[in-house]
C-alpha cells in the first residue's frame, strides 16, 4: 500500500489537483492559479507520485480524472475550503462566554485601586473569566515571554526588548494623619512634617524613598519609626497612632473612605509618578489580551 506522510505534502499540490479536476486541462488549470504550462505539468508529474495515481488520462474526448483522483476530490476541495477559512477568519474574543484565566504581575497599591472595579467589571461582563494577581520577581520577564503571566501593572521605568507599555495612572502625593492629630490643625507644616515620626510603604523593605530624597535636598530629615511592606495595613495603624503616612492620592482616598483619617497635601512638592501596563509582543494582537488591556485602561481612566 502507497504510504503517504504529512511532513512530505506539499499543500500547493492539493490547490493544484483542485484546479485540474475542474477544469480538466493542464493548460486551463495553470491560468486558473497562476503557473505557467510547464511548472503546472511539472506539479502534476509530483501529483502522480505523491497519490501514485495518474489523476488525469488522456482520452479522445479530453482529460479525464481516474477513479481515485474522483474519489479524492470532494475531501480535498473541503479540507481547502476549511484551511482558507481558518487562515482568513479573523479571531475574536467574546468575553460573556470565554472561559479562561489571566495572570497580572502586580503591586498591592494596583490591588487596592483598580482591583476591586475590575472584579465588578468581570462578574457582569465576563463572569466566566477567573483573574490572578501575583507579586513582581526576578522571573516575572521570562514568565511574561512564556504566557505564563499576561500582564505587568506598575512602576516600571525600564523594559527589556520585545515589550510594550501603556500609561494608565499619573499619581502625586498625599499625606495622612488620624483625624484627632494632636500636633496637626488642618494644614501640615514643613518644621511639624519633619517633627513627627512617619510610617513607610517600603514592599521590598529597602527603606527611604522620594520623600527622604526631598528632604535631603533641602538639609532636612525625618525619622521612620515603623516600615511595612503592604498598603492596607497602614491604614488601620495611622488611624490608631500619631505616626504621618506619604502615599500616593488614589490610595490617600481609600484610606480616607475606610478610617477616621485627614489627608492633606504635603508640606513640599513632591512630585509623582506613572503607573503602566505592560506586556509581551507575543500577545500584541491577541484578541483576548487586546480586550483586557482595555478593560485596565478603561478602569484607570476612572479612577
Amino acid at each position: 500500500m502507497h504510504s503517504v506522510h504529512l511532513a512530505s505534502i506539499d499543500l500547493n499540490l492539493l490547490v493544484v489537483l483542485d484546479a485540474l479536476l475542474a477544469e480538466g486541462s493542464v493548460t486551463r488549470a495553470a491560468a486558473r492559479v497562476g503557473l505557467s504550462q510547464s511548472a503546472m505539468s511539472h506539479a502534476l508529474g509530483r501529483l502522480r507520485v505523491l497519490i501514485d495515481d495518474p489523476v488525469l488520462v488522456r482520452t479522445p474526448r479530453g482529460m479525464i480524472p481516474t477513479p481515485r483522483a474522483q474519489e479524492l476530490i470532494g475531501p480535498i476541495r473541503e479540507a481547502l475550503a476549511k484551511i482558507e477559512a481558518t487562515v482568513a477568519r479573523s479571531p475574536r474574543f467574546e468575553p460573556a462566554t470565554a472561559r479562561r484565566s489571566f495572570t497580572v504581575a502586580t503591586v498591592d497599591y494596583v490591588e487596592l485601586i483598580l482591583l476591586p472595579r475590575l472584579v465588578q467589571k468581570l462578574v457582569s461582563e465576563a463572569p466566566f473569566i477567573d483573574l490572578v494577581a501575583r507579586p513582581y520577581d526576578s522571573e516575572m520577564w521570562s514568565a511574561m515571554e512564556t504566557g505564563k503571566v499576561d500582564l505587568a501593572i506598575g512602576l516600571l521605568p525600564a523594559l527589556p526588548a520585545g515589550f510594550y507599555r501603556q500609561r494608565l495612572i499619573e499619581e502625586r502625593y498625599m499625606c495622612v494623619v488620624r483625624r484627632s492629630h494632636p500636633a496637626v490643625r488642618g494644614k501640615l507644616t514643613l518644621k511639624t512634617y519633619t517633627s513627627l515620626p512617619h510610617a513607610l510603604i517600603s514592599p521590598r523593605g529597602e527603606g527611604g524613598g522620594r520623600v527622604d530624597e526631598v528632604l535631603a535636598e533641602r538639609g532636612l530629615s525625618r525619622r521612620v519609626a515603623l516600615q511595612i511592606p503592604h498598603f492596607l495595613v497602614a491604614a488601620h495603624i495611622v488611624a490608631q497612632t500619631d505616626l504621618v503616612l506619604t502615599v500616593p492620592a488614589r490610595i490617600a482616598r481609600v484610606f480616607a473612605e475606610m478610617e477616621e483619617l485627614h489627608v492633606m497635601k504635603p508640606p513640599v512638592e513632591l512630585g509623582g509618578f506613572s503607573v503602566d501596563q505592560v506586556w509581551h509582543e507575543r500577545h500584541a494582537k491577541d484578541p483576548a489580551h487586546t480586550w483586557l488591556r482595555g478593560v485596565f485602561a478603561e478602569i484607570a481612566r476612572d479612577s
